[in-house]
C-alpha cells in the first residue's frame, strides 16, 4: 500500500507524494475502502488471505496512531489474516515515539523500517530530512522497547563528496545499533527533483563511479563481518531477518497494490494506479478503479524479468542450455560463483553490474 504523504520532499525524490502538514487520513482510509470495492467487489465467499502487508510511501508513520491503526482495521474487515503473516510500516524517526510504537503494535504492525538515511548532520539538512542524529537513536531505543524483534535501517551512499560524508562512520555506528536487518541505496540523481536541478545548474557533483563501488563494497565488506547475510542487492539480514515481502516480489509472486501510484500485479499482468492523490481519491470516492494503465508480461518480458530477479538474490538463477559459454567470463572476474546445484549467484563486484550482465544473458538467451 502506497501512502502518499510526507512532511517535506526529500532533495532526491521523485516518489508520488503528499506534501501535508495535517494530514487527511479519515479521507485517505476512506479511499482505501472505496479501492477495495471498486476493485474487488463486496464479496460474499472465501475472503483472500494476506500473507505479507507492506506500507510504504511517502512517509506511512506520518498518518499518526490513528491512522494507522484504522487503515489496518479497514484491511482487517475485508481479508483474512495469515497468523504469521509480516505486517511493515515505513517510519521517519522524527515519528516514532513509544506512544507511536505501542499504537502499531496494538494495530498488527509486526516490522518497522526505519528511513534514516545518515548519522551525518550535515547530509541530513541536505537532503531535507527532518531529524538528526539523536532522533535516530531514540527511535531505534523505542522500537527495541516496544518490543519489535524485526525491524530494518536505511542508509544512502554515495551522496557528493562536497558535503564531507565520512561513510565508514556511518555504516560503523549503523551496524553498532546491530538492526535485524539493514537496506543501502546509492544515492541516484531523478529529473524534476531537487537534486536533479542542483545538478543541472552545476550545484551539486554526483558521486563518479569509483566511489559509488568502493563505498558499496565497502558496506559488504562490514556487514558480512557483522554477521549480516548480504541476500539481494542492497539487502542485508541476520538469520530469520529475511524481509518475507520483497523476498515475494522478487520470486514474482503475485501482488495487490492499493492507493495512489501502486503497482499490482495478477501473476500475468501488472497494473498501476493513478499517481497523484487528488486524483486518485475523486476516482475511489466516484467509484470508480483508479487504475492508470497495465502492461500483459508477454514471453520476452517474463524471460528478462526471470534473468534479472535471479540475478539480483543469493538464492541465484538455474541457468539454461547454452548459458555457459556467456557466465564463465563473469565467474573468472569474480562477478559471480556456481553453488552446489549448478545455479548462477553474483557477487558483491557482479551485483555493481547487474543490468549489464542481465542484458547480456537475456540477449544470450533470446531465440530470434
Amino acid at each position: 500500500m502506497h501512502v502518499p504523504f510526507c512532511a517535506r520532499r526529500c532533495s532526491y525524490c521523485d516518489f508520488a507524494i503528499a506534501v501535508r502538514r495535517t494530514v487527511p487520513w479519515r479521507d485517505f482510509v476512506h479511499g482505501i475502502a472505496h479501492e477495495l470495492d471498486a476493485r474487488l467487489g463486496r464479496a460474499t465467499g472465501e475472503p483472500i488471505t494476506i500473507d505479507t502487508l507492506y506500507f510504504g510511501g511517502g512517509t506511512p508513520s506520518h498518518l499518526g496512531a490513528e491512522g494507522v491503526q484504522a487503515l489496518v482495521e479497514t484491511l482487517r474487515a475485508r481479508f483474512r489474516w495469515n497468523d504469521a503473516a509480516e505486517v511493515t510500516l515505513e517510519a521517519n524517526p522524527e515519528d516514532v515515539t513509544h506512544e507511536a510504537v505501542r499504537a502499531w503494535r496494538a494495530a498488527g504492525i509486526t516490522r518497522v523500517s526505519l528511513g534514516a538515511q545518515s548519522f551525518d548532520p550535515a547530509v541530513l539538512r541536505w537532503m531535507h530530512r527532518l531529524h538528526d542524529p539523536d532522533t535516530i537513536d531514540r527511535a531505534i531505543d523505542a522500537i527495541r522497547d516496544g518490543g519489535f524483534d524485526s525491524w530494518s535501517f536505511d542508509l544512502i551512499f554515495a551522496v557528493p563528496s562536497a558535503l564531507g560524508r565520512d561513510w565508514q562512520a556511518d555504516l560503523h555506528r549503523a551496524l553498532a545499533a546491530r538492526p535485524p536487518h539493514l537496506s543501502l541505496y546509492g544515492l541516484t540523481v531523478e529529473q524534476g527533483t531537487p537534486l536533479g536541478r542542483w545538478v543541472e545548474r552545476g550545484d551539486a557533483t554526483p558521486a563518479d563511479e569509483d566511489r559509488w563501488a568502493d563505498e558499496y563494497l565497502a558496506a559488504h565488506d562490514a556487514a558480512a563481518a557483522a554477521g549480516y547475510d548480504h541476500y539481494e542487492v542492497s539487502n542485508f539480514a541476520r538469520p530469520g531477518h529475511h524481509a518475507v515481502h520483497n523476498r515475494a516480489y522478487w520470486r514474482g509472486v503475485p501482488y495487490l497494490g492499493l492507493g495512489p501510484s501502486a503497482h499490482g500485479f495478477d501473476g500475468e499482468r501488472r497494473r498501476w494506479n493513478v499517481a497523484h492523490y487528488a486524483g486518485w481519491l475523486a476516482a475511489v470516492t466516484q467509484g470508480r478503479d483508479p487504475v492508470a494503465g497495465d502492461e500483459l508480461l508477454d514471453v520476452d518480458a517474463r524471460r528478462t524479468e526471470a534473468v534479472y530477479l535471479g540475478l539480483r538474490t543469493s538464492a541465484g538463477l538455474e541457468l539454461a542450455p547454452g548459458d555457459e559459454p556467456i557466465v564463465a567470463p563473469w565467474i573468472g572476474q569474480g562477478w559471480a560463483t556456481r553453488t552446489a546445484d549448478g545455479r548462477l549467484v553474483c557477487t558483491a563486484r557482479g551485483w555493481q553490474r547487474l543490468d549489464a550482465l542481465a542484458a547480456t544473458l537475456t540477449r544470450g538467451r533470446d531465440p530470434r
